[in-house]
C-alpha cells in the first residue's frame, strides 16, 4: 500500500509542477486555441515565386479549416509563400526522375482593433513526387504534391500560432497598487 500512496504523490506533485509553469491547454477555455477559433481573418497570400496560384489557395482554406472562417474576425493573418521546384533524382542521361516541392511561408497575425502583432514566423517544409510515369501521372504526381505541402504548411502555421500567440502583447492591463502599512 506504501508503494500506492508514493505513486500517488508522484503524480499529484507532476501535476502541481506542469501547473506552476503556467501550462495552459491550448483548447481549453481561455486558451489560445478557444481565442482564436473563428476570430481569424485570413488574407491571400502574396505569392513569391510561386509557380501556381492554386498553392495560395490551398493554404488559405487548411489555414481556416483548422482557424475557422471569419470574414470579419478581431484578428487578421498576412502570408506571404513561396514554392519552388528542385531535381532530387538524375539518371545518367541528365533525366531528372523526381522532384521536390519547398514551400516557405511567413507570417504575421495581427489584432485589428490596434494593429498589435501578436505572432509572426516562417515555417518551411517539403514533398516530393516521381516523373517517371506518364505525362498525366507525372501532372497529377506534381498537383498531389503541392496540395500536400499547403497541408503541411497550414499545420505548421497553425501549431505556432496557437504555441506562440500572445494575445494580450500590447494591451493596456490595469495595474492594482495596494497600499503598503507603515
Amino acid at each position: 500500500m506504501l508503494w500506492l500512496n508514493r505513486g500517488y504523490m508522484a503524480a499529484t506533485a507532476a501535476a502541481l509542477l506542469v501547473a506552476a509553469c503556467g501550462f495552459t491547454p491550448v483548447y481549453a477555455p481561455g486558451g489560445t486555441g478557444s481565442a482564436l477559433y473563428g476570430a481569424v481573418t485570413v488574407q491571400a497570400p502574396e505569392t513569391l515565386g510561386a509557380n501556381e496560384d492554386s498553392d495560395a489557395y490551398f493554404l488559405v482554406q487548411n489555414l481556416e479549416t483548422r482557424l475557422g472562417r471569419s470574414a470579419a474576425g478581431d484578428y487578421g493573418l498576412d502570408l506571404k509563400l513561396r514554392t519552388r521546384s528542385e531535381g532530387q533524382a538524375i539518371t545518367a542521361d541528365n533525366e531528372i526522375t523526381r522532384y521536390s516541392i519547398v514551400g516557405e511561408a511567413a507570417y504575421v497575425l495581427t489584432r485589428k482593433s490596434d494593429g498589435a502583432i501578436v505572432a509572426s514566423g516562417d515555417v518551411e517544409n517539403f514533398t516530393g513526387y516521381s516523373a517517371t510515369g506518364t505525362t498525366v501521372e507525372t501532372l497529377a504526381g506534381e498537383r498531389d504534391a503541392h496540395r500536400r505541402l499547403m497541408v503541411i504548411l497550414a499545420d505548421q502555421i497553425t501549431t505556432e500560432l496557437l504555441s506562440t500567440a500572445n494575445l494580450t502583447a500590447g494591451q493596456a492591463t490595469a495595474v492594482q497598487t495596494v497600499p503598503v502599512s507603515e
